[in-house]
């Protein structure tokens, strides 16, 4: 069956709407009737297909009675849904940061990670996840204790259903992020998580040198019904991309870092030697 052509801004747009009327306490078909629509046209709107104006997307948040912040924030998303890639600005309050991410983490079937300084986020134990928010420009405070529990709840994804491969420096595995307790606890939760038959772990040796990942880390994001994405982030914005010259570029990057890699075994190995 081929895939859809629908893109990330485009999909949590939908899911927004979607949210909007289940909200009303209105059926899809009772909408359409006070709209004069079809009920196709609102099933399309759900699915991040458009096929709406403006003023059509305010007259259905209005009858849904919509708050006023979640018919700007679908506005804003309404008028990005044409574009290819997704450049976002998070708000205050760094949980909302995941929330684009966890979304299409939870449509994904397959999720590719390469991590060239740390632990995946979704492989991170707590100590580890509060000692690199500690260190972070872009959290406050007040905030670390919420970005924690954000940030293992979207571990939740990890159990059969999904196909997950982590690429990983061994630069990181000897970061002693948190100090030496949180490291061992760290790597001890790695030898626990790797006996999961959907997740594979490979690391890429200091040994070799330069590699195919040197440009940054990324999470390549695979569907069944729709065309993959590649997911990066830095300091205070994160970056869908999915164009097909960009998806092409990280596709042999990803080849690359299958050739430079240790095998399953032998990464397993290499942690039990940086353990003991």
């Amino acid at each position: 069956m081929p895939k859809r052509n629908s893109s990330v801004v485009g999909r949590e747009f939908g899911n927004g709407v979607r949210y909007a009327i289940e909200q009303s306490g209105l059926t899809q078909r009772k909408l359409a009737e006070l709209l004069g629509w079809q009920e196709a046209k609102i099933s399309d709107l759900v699915q991040g297909k458009g096929g709406v104006d403006e003023v059509d997307l305010v007259r259905l948040l209005s009858y849904c009675r919509a708050p006023v912040a979640d018919v700007e924030h679908l506005l804003a998303l309404f008028r990005e849904s044409r574009e290819k890639g997704w450049l976002l600005f998070p708000e205050d309050g760094v949980p909302e940061r995941l929330r684009s991410l966890i979304e299409q983490e939870q449509l994904a079937s397959k999720i590719i990670v390469w991590s060239m300084n740390l632990i995946p986020g979704l492989l991170q134990i707590a100590g580890y996840i509060r000692a690199v928010a500690e260190k972070s420009a872009r959290l406050k405070p007040a905030d670390i204790d919420a970005f924690i529990r954000a940030k293992l709840e979207r571990q939740a994804i990890l159990r059969p259903g999904r196909e997950f491969v982590f690429y990983v420096h061994e630069q990181a595995l000897r970061l002693p992020v948190g100090g030496p307790d949180v490291m061992r606890s760290q790597l001890n939760h790695l030898h626990t998580m790797l006996v999961r038959r959907y997740i594979t772990f490979r690391v890429v040796p200091t040994s070799i040198g330069a590699h195919a990942g040197l440009a940054s880390s990324f999470v390549q994001l695979r569907y069944e019904k729709f065309e993959p994405v590649v997911y990066i982030e830095n300091h205070n914005t994160g970056l869908f991309l999915e164009d097909k010259a960009s998806l092409d570029m990280y596709a042999e990057a990803l080849k690359g870092l299958d050739r430079d890699a240790l095998d399953a075994e032998q990464s397993r190995e290499l942690i039990t030697s940086i353990l003991f």
